[in-house]
């Protein structure tokens, strides 16, 4: 089942003479993480804010869960949980201050403690907010987008600011979510993290999506059917390509018995790679 379809969306920002939005059509399928990907200024926000009803008047249709999400009243605010880049708070408040006023806005909560220790914040949930830590802020956005034990989650770039450690358990707990039927719609610029979390990835360029599918999928068509073999001979390391083809033949298999091999590579492209040829940006520039 889709949780939401989208087709022939379209959207122009008053004064605006240019479609920020420009005739897209995507499926997001109940269970399944969903990488939303592109350059600033591509689309992205605009369609989640679409999504997720912050914006009106758009062309085209959504459903979502089987009926027009302009069908939905304000409870379709039970369904979804949302984490912004940008961690909003209330700085006067402690963080468990925090929560239980968001909590307070849904009919069904989930277990705060619990919450917080995974994350590793529970220690310090009588601090306000306006003392924590980037990170720590990142932390609290996350659970609160979880509070009311939500059908879809909205991530847009949860786990940038993170350590290591943090942000694999962020990545932990999106997969558990997505685990329990749960589906999510992400947005990040960290492709590491959208090649291990998504099972699909659409790329928005200029206000159209330019591909999608899943990272398996269009890293097999944007990669080379070579491997790279690196050995040592005579003090010096010694590069060789060989084709899928060519891994059949005696020179290849007479490589790995004779040589000192150092490294073997496929020619598979990372999503970083794609993203550059699909959308002519390096991520460092944006």
């Amino acid at each position: 089942m889709d949780t939401l379809q989208v087709r022939g969306l379209h959207f122009t920002y008053p004064k605006s003479g240019t479609r920020a939005i420009d005739g897209i059509d995507f499926d997001i399928r109940e269970g399944e993480i969903f990488g939303f990907l592109g350059p600033s200024g591509a689309g992205k926000s605009t369609t989640q804010r679409i999504l997720i009803r912050l914006l009106q008047g758009y062309g085209g249709e959504i459903t979502y869960r089987g009926r027009p999400l302009s069908s939905y009243d304000n409870g379709f605010y039970q369904d979804i949980g949302v984490s912004f880049e940008m961690p909003i708070s209330f700085s006067k408040l402690t963080a468990l201050e925090n929560l239980a006023f968001f909590q307070r806005l849904y009919a069904q909560h989930a277990d705060v403690e619990a919450l917080m220790k995974r994350v590793g914040l529970w220690d310090d949930r009588d601090k306000k907010a306006g003392e924590y830590s980037k990170g720590m802020k990142i932390r609290l956005n996350f659970v609160r987008a979880l509070l009311n034990n939500p059908k879809v989650l909205f991530l847009d770039e949860p786990t940038n600011g993170l350590d290591p450690v943090n942000a694999n358990i962020m990545k932990e707990m999106v997969r558990e979510f997505r685990d329990a039927g749960g589906t999510v719609f992400l947005t990040s610029h960290i492709m590491g993290d959208v090649d291990e979390l998504c099972d699909r990835v659409a790329f928005i360029v200029d206000g159209r999506i330019r591909e999608m599918d899943t990272p398996r999928s269009l890293k097999i068509k944007y990669g080379k059917r070579t491997v790279r073999v690196e050995y040592r001979e005579d003090g010096a390391v010694v590069p060789a390509e060989f084709t899928f083809d060519d891994i059949r033949t005696e020179r290849f298999a007479s490589l790995l018995q004779e040589k000192e091999i150092e490294t073997i590579h496929s020619g598979e492209t990372t999503l970083e790679d794609i993203f550059i040829k699909v959308t002519g940006v390096r991520l460092h520039e944006e």
